[in-house]
């Protein structure tokens, strides 16, 4: 069934041209997420589809028996009403006589009448598998307490209630639906992000998409759509093939660049020749001519965040939490923490909303206080904190002032630097970007400049609390890769599963009642633990003398007699070598092939041959050298 049709619509704001011309369809079953640069127009256009918006041209067709329902990033609600009220507020018969259900169980449970008389309703509209639903949609999100009105709630819990609200109307219309959401996975714990996959993995149901967060979109998603300069671009098949696949098609648009601008130049050389030159039979070349040179003023270089930092010099003490604790009123955060960082340690923190791991990170950078315990700081640390409040400015002034404020050089590994426009560049941010006020900058790339601010304060220990949420996916990438040479250390808080695999050594598991424990190794290998209960992580914490004398014998001996197994996989680091070793061995050995062959035809004079003699020798001390490192890593993979 042919369930929507785009036909080239554009959208402008002001001199800023988001899309222009595109077109796609929608067939029942497509499960679509987009990806593009932040502020290119994914929201607009999907609010467009959901007729919450207008384009500038071009229409947007939808077959009429379908219904449309969208999970906004900022989901407006009748503030002053429940949650129940706002999940429940659609003009339903099902949906009225199950609430009146539920809500008859929850304040008049007694009233035996009235509950039989609303069950016979309930079968009636055949409404029991919905109330299962409904149930389960509510559990899995953590929304109790449904009767607490809507404006009383945090940021996340608003978006959990505005999710429950979009899967509990798909419900309803049994998959004769079009479900648009614009990042869904915003605010939601891990254990929620893999049940919402399970979910829309096993429902009938037609799906738009937009997230940052990789295994989510492999795991719901057999289509990609990319918007690019101005463009649609369709992939059919994983993130994995969307990016083989625009490589090959960026490789294919600079050799069409390459090939233009040689023609551009040829007939630029005419253009200027003496207007006697040229008669009215080549106005069909004056045409051509225009329409090369608008062919190679479009075209723009992609820049990618590709820093090697002069990182500050990092002494030996670093970050102490000693016997940290900390608790709001009855709710214990941490227990006892105690911890020792050491230089170029990854750590990743885990666990459900509202066990601390926030709290933490406050505490660690002494912007909170522990209840009891002592935080140090090393003489020579310079934190880098990627918060989740987001840029802060106190007057509206464009972004590359705001830039210029923090520094108006950016010095990098090697000994150059590069401007704060340069600088700005490197994250996406266009010249004409450059120069957009602060407030006219979408949320992505808002979140965009305050990374690019952290960064630029040459920090070298990174504190990064949820730094995924609304980044794009190639600022994600490239971001990645500026981390994986970053030699400092980094305290990663993620709900990114992707992300956290590549970045981490080890996680912080917070487990609940203030218990935090150490699991060598990244986020897979944990939840595989977890799922096969062999988690063989170690509670981070002091042991008082007190809690010592309470430990029996046996214990004691069992606890030194088996100590914590600490998992040998390669960390990201240790990949990262093996990966560049593969890479360096045939070249190696191709040079020494080529060395021994001029040496044996004769051909070389006294001086060439000693120092061939000495360069094959030095090949061979690496090529062992690197052989026996590529076994060890090898071993362990």
């Amino acid at each position: 069934m042919h369930y929507a049709s785009i036909e080239n619509i554009s959208r402008s704001f002001g001199i800023r041209t988001l899309f222009k011309n595109i077109s796609f369809h929608v067939e029942e079953g497509d499960k679509i997420a987009f990806v593009a640069r932040n502020g290119s127009g994914k929201s607009t256009l999907l609010k467009i589809i959901a007729g919450l918006d207008t384009p500038d041209s071009g229409t947007v067709w939808v077959h009429k028996d379908i219904k449309v329902i969208m999970l906004q990033q900022d989901t407006p609600f009748d503030e002053n009403k429940s949650i129940w009220d706002n999940v429940l507020r659609m003009d339903n018969p099902v949906v009225k006589v199950v609430k009146e259900y539920e809500l008859c169980l929850e304040e008049t449970p007694d009233d035996i009448d009235k509950l039989t008389h609303l069950m016979a309703l309930v079968d009636e509209n055949n409404a029991w598998n919905f109330e299962s639903e409904l149930k389960q949609i509510l559990g899995k999100l953590n929304l109790h307490h449904l009767n607490e009105p809507v404006k009383n709630l945090s940021g996340g819990q608003r978006k959990r209630v505005a999710l429950a609200q979009a899967l509990i109307e798909m419900q309803l219309h049994e998959g004769k639906c079009l479900l648009i959401l614009d990042e869904p996975t915003n605010h939601l714990d891990v254990s929620m992000i893999e049940w919402l996959e399970d979910y829309l993995g096993a429902q009938k149901v037609t799906l738009l998409l937009v997230t940052h967060d990789r295994y989510f979109l492999d795991a719901v998603c057999n289509e990609i759509l990319e918007m690019d300069e101005e463009k649609i671009f369709t992939y059919k098949g994983d993130y994995d093939y969307f990016l083989e696949q625009k490589s090959l098609r960026q490789e294919v648009q600079a050799s069409e660049l390459q090939k233009d601008k040689n023609i551009y130049r040829k007939e630029l050389e005419w253009m200027r020749k003496q207007p006697k030159a040229r008669t009215t039979k080549s106005k069909s070349r004056q045409d051509a001519f225009a329409e090369v040179e608008d062919r190679v003023s479009q075209k723009k270089e992609t820049a990618e965040v590709s820093l090697q930092v002069k990182m500050t010099r990092l002494g030996g003490k670093i970050l102490e939490m000693k016997k940290i604790y900390k608790s709001y009123g009855d709710k214990v955060l941490i227990k006892g923490f105690d911890y020792t960082f050491k230089r170029g340690e990854r750590v990743g923190i885990v666990g459900k909303n509202g066990v601390g791991k926030s709290t933490f990170l406050k505490i660690a950078l002494q912007q909170e206080l522990p209840d009891s315990g002592k935080i140090n700081h090393g003489d020579t640390v310079v934190f880098g904190n990627f918060d989740q409040e987001g840029l802060k400015y106190k007057e509206d002034k464009r972004a590359i002032e705001y830039v210029k404020n923090l520094a108006e050089f950016f010095p990098l590994a090697d000994g150059s630097k590069i401007s704060a426009s340069q600088f700005m560049e490197k994250f996406g941010f266009t010249a004409e970007q450059q120069y957009t006020p602060l407030s006219k900058l979408s949320g992505g790339e808002k979140r965009r400049l305050h990374l690019l601010s952290v960064l630029f304060v040459n920090p070298n220990f990174l504190i990064l609390d949820e730094p995924t949420n609304d980044l794009d996916l190639q600022t994600l990438r490239t971001l990645e890769e500026f981390l994986l040479e970053y030699p400092g250390c980094i305290l990663i808080v993620s709900h990114d599963r992707y992300f956290m695999d590549r970045m981490v050594d080890h996680l912080f598991a917070f487990e609940g009642d203030g218990v935090i424990k150490d699991f060598p190794g990244n986020y897979t290998q944990y939840r595989e633990a977890v799922a096969n209960e062999k988690f063989t992580g170690y509670e981070v914490k002091a042991v008082t003398s007190n809690e010592l004398k309470n430990v029996s014998e046996e214990e004691k001996s069992k606890s030194i007699q088996q100590p914590v197994t600490r998992n040998v996989k390669l960390s990201f680091k240790e990949k990262h070598e093996f990966e560049t070793i593969e890479k360096e061995l045939p070249a190696l050995q191709n040079e020494k092939a080529q060395l021994e062959e001029k040496m044996n035809s004769g051909s070389l004079g006294f001086e060439e041959l000693q120092k061939a003699a000495a360069r094959i020798g030095e090949i061979v001390s690496l090529l062992d050298e690197k052989e026996m490192r590529w076994l060890e890593l090898s071993e362990r993979m």
